[in-house]
């Protein structure tokens, strides 16, 4: 079944069982929280995830092909102008500052900063550099006015406008001072949240002096970090035709989808994973492509799994039915499904996961079935 590439949901389904961890603490330094169903849930922040998810992107595609977040634009700007140059690095800080000052973005604290963290692209920032990097000696030259008059006139602003990231197009960018700079996202990201009521638990550790004598007692430092341990359920979706308009590349735009299916998959925050090592695969990976609206399915576990064992398994039928009985009470039979699950057993969570997804594949091929699927799609919606 073919879509129409306006309406183009990609929703990422995933259960996946953390052992004790921190994953993503609050402001006192314990794993965050919410109460749902009316129990206490370990949770799992999008923005903790997403961050994950970019860092993974870093291992699989080229940097100068990704985007960077930092306050520090000039500091960055002035290292493309200069480099390979007899420029000093004060002439180009004064070049860099004279190119952004056409954002208007508010200045930080410290000399060359934005107030707040601009998300561009490698290239991007290349692009503006070479708008100078010809003309160094004349611009070096000038006074401050006569710089702003020679600058005011270059495509500042399209630059950072064009040529999108795969991450920025993805995450999209909030520019408060310049709202032509901003860039919707294509993608939303839930808070991950556990199937079942968690207790927030303490670890009581010690740590020895080496250098302590046999005469001395006590440790050396004591201190307590809090963990908890949960099959967390995480949800997220991809808007394929927001990706388009962003990329406006078909090809970047499918390549964009199966790297983000990949990287949240794969992806884990790092809080205290040397203290937990808590690093796991998930349990079950479930994608839908849907023509109407994007669909969360963490109503499957209002009523928080109860199981005293098995809760992962628990959780996959409990998924598994909540996707069928939306299916059939709302109506939409989605475009694509595609499915990836450890329940091995013959009968039962395997049979009910078929039932509502599809047979399961190993992960690499669900990512190539969805690939190609969405490939066919563009092309019938060309035709």
């Amino acid at each position: 079944m073919a879509l129409p590439a306006s309406h183009c949901y990609i929703d990422i389904h995933i259960l996946q069982t953390v052992p004790p961890a921190n994953l993503n603490r609050d402001d006192q330094g314990n794993p965050k929280e919410a109460y749902f169903g009316g129990v206490r849930r370990s949770r799992v922040s999008s923005q903790a995830w997403k961050r994950a998810t970019r860092t993974h992107f870093a291992e699989r595609i080229s940097p100068q092909d990704l985007a960077t977040r930092t306050r520090r634009i000039g500091a960055a700007l002035t290292e493309r102008i200069t480099d390979g140059t007899d420029t000093d690095a004060g002439t180009g800080a004064r070049l860099a500052g004279a190119l952004l000052a056409q954002l208007k973005i508010s200045a930080g604290k410290k000399d060359g900063d934005t107030a707040y963290l601009f998300f561009y692209g490698r290239r991007q920032l290349d692009a503006v550099a070479a708008l100078v990097r010809d003309r160094l000696d004349e611009l070096s030259g000038m006074d401050d006015t006569e710089l702003a008059d020679a600058v005011a006139e270059l495509p500042v602003r399209e630059k950072f406008s064009t040529g999108h990231p795969m991450d920025v197009a993805l995450f999209g960018r909030m520019v408060a001072d310049i709202p032509a700079l901003n860039v919707d996202a294509a993608t939303q990201v839930a808070h991950a949240l556990s199937t079942h009521a968690v207790e927030l638990e303490f670890d009581y550790f010690t740590a020895v002096d080496d250098e302590q004598t046999d005469e001395e007692t006590g440790a050396g430092m004591i201190g307590t970090i809090g963990f908890n341990s949960a099959t967390l359920y995480r949800y997220a979706s991809v808007g394929l035709h927001q990706l388009l308009h962003n990329l406006t590349d078909e090809a970047a735009a499918v390549t964009a989808v199966e790297e983000f299916v990949t990287s949240f998959a794969r992806s884990m925050p790092t809080g205290y994973a040397n203290s937990f090592a808590h690093r796991t695969l998930p349990s079950l990976v479930a994608v839908v492509v849907r023509t109407d609206q994007p669909v969360n399915l963490v109503s499957a576990f209002e009523e928080p799994v109860h199981a005293a064992s098995g809760i992962a398994a628990a959780s996959a039928r409990k998924l598994a039915d909540e996707h069928a009985k939306g299916i059939r009470n709302w109506g939409g039979t989605p475009a694509f499904t595609a499915l990836c699950h450890t329940f091995a057993e013959p009968g039962g969570t395997a049979d009910l996961l078929t039932d509502a997804f599809g047979e399961p594949v190993a992960f690499p091929q669900l990512v190539s079935a969805l690939r190609a699927h969405l490939t066919d799609t563009l092309q019938q919606a060309v035709r």
